[in-house]
């Protein structure tokens, strides 16, 4: 493998070969993408194994008794063990879903619809992307539940100590970012979650921006539930992962119904199957989850504590660069994981990403899927760049350029 890392206890590099570039076909040398906290762009292991899963191996899973099915199956369950190692849990805890949008709508329709009533609430903090806020909502307005928001801290983290004074008996769902998509700010998941517990509520942890870059072990975290997706992860889209307590999953009634996801079927009664089969109806994305379990191997090789040490050097190095120029605000603590969100005085956040466009720098610009964020902030929209380990010292370079061409066009 060819990616060169910074190591945290070195400076960083002055230059990064071109060669780090050769697991990426889909980054070209001299293009710097810094939108990796939208999606990852994707390594060949990744790209080799759907085209395996597709080319030479392809077939159903579950279902037939004919020998590449029969191999098929355990190469998709052999990949549930992969995904269940990585967050370390067990394989019969860990559904296939679309992604992590989907795994919060499975548990907000599915634990939080049967097991709330009216009268109790749900407890989010400011920032929140919408599918950690919206699906809570719907389930809120349909029982009569109320949900509280709590603030953040003056660098733009959540504010654990006003969560424990909010906290109540009558709070039964607590739901959190791991790590901000928007500002990088990492939680401290085990303090929310003896929080949480304390109560008696119980907690889910949004994970898409912190499996890519932090090691995860959801026993040591304590929380009951966790989500992420596959394509922020160097995997394929379409797939993502809803970890939850064996007890929580088997008191939940199914999300869909359809094939696989039963035990036997009359016109009389159905019954279903267990988890995590339960929350799989039909012909699952086999390939993608394929693809996923490959995308795991690859930042498994790498290290987690290396992607972090690595993206964090990143991180320091661009903030310390944008904080010399007086046009440009930061938002987010200093040592936010991955992810540096800004935005230039006089500037609209979508002129910025036009020019840096021009410069052959890909950044994100909008609310980021965060508005009440962006109202605590009082911004509409930020700038936002995010770096992945094809990134080195001169994509932060090539930025910074670009952001000093835009304030002379800006004057």
């Amino acid at each position: 493998m060819s990616v060169i890392l910074a190591s945290p206890s070195t400076n960083l590099p002055s230059a990064r070969p071109l060669d780090t570039l050769a697991d990426f076909p889909a980054i070209p040398a001299g293009w710097a993408y810094l939108d990796t906290a939208a999606t990852a762009q994707k390594p060949q292991p990744v790209i080799d194994a759907i085209t395996r899963g597709y080319d030479t191996t392809y077939a159903t899973v579950h279902r037939g008794v004919y020998q590449r099915s029969a191999d098929m199956t355990l190469a998709y369950e052999a990949a549930r063990r992969t995904v269940a190692d990585f967050i370390g849990a067990s394989p019969d805890e860990c559904v296939f879903v679309r992604g992590a949008t989907e795994a919060i709508n499975l548990v907000a329709q599915c634990w939080a619809g049967t097991q709330l009533k009216a009268g109790d609430r749900i407890l989010l903090s400011q920032l929140e992307h919408h599918s950690n806020i919206v699906p809570w909502q719907m389930v809120a307005e349909r029982i009569g539940a109320a949900i509280d928001v709590i603030p953040l801290t003056p660098d733009h983290r959540i504010d654990l100590d006003a969560m424990a004074a909010m906290l109540t008996p009558q709070h039964k769902l607590v739901a959190l970012a791991h790590v901000s998509n928007v500002l990088g700010s990492v939680l401290d998941v085990r303090r929310a979650a003896d929080l949480s517990h304390k109560v008696g509520a119980k907690i889910l942890i949004d994970g898409c921006q912190a499996v890519p870059r932090l090691p995860v072990n959801v026993r040591d975290l304590d929380c009951d539930f966790y989500v992420f997706s596959g394509h922020k992860l160097y995997g394929p889209t379409g797939i993502g992962v809803l970890w939850g307590r064996a007890d929580l999953l088997d008191a939940m009634p199914p999300y869909q119904g359809g094939g696989a996801m039963i035990d036997r079927v009359t016109f009389a009664k159905t019954t279903y199957a267990p988890p995590p089969g339960r929350f799989e109806a039909g012909t699952p994305h086999i390939v993608g989850v394929l693809g996923l379990a490959a995308a795991i191997g690859y930042v498994e090789s790498i290290g987690l504590d290396r992607i972090h040490a690595h993206e964090t050097a990143l991180v320091k190095q661009t903030r310390d660069a944008l904080s010399q120029l007086n046009s440009i605000r930061l938002f987010g603590p200093d040592d936010s994981a991955g992810i540096v969100s800004f935005s230039v005085e006089g500037v609209h956040p979508h002129d910025v990403g036009t020019i840096l466009d021009e410069a052959k720098v890909a950044i994100r610009a909008g609310h980021h899927c965060a508005q009440p964020l962006m109202e605590m902030l009082g911004v509409d929209a930020t700038a936002r760049a995010s770096f992945g380990v094809y990134n080195g010292p001169q994509d932060v370079e090539a930025l910074v350029r670009g952001l000093e061409r835009v304030t002379r066009i800006f004057g």
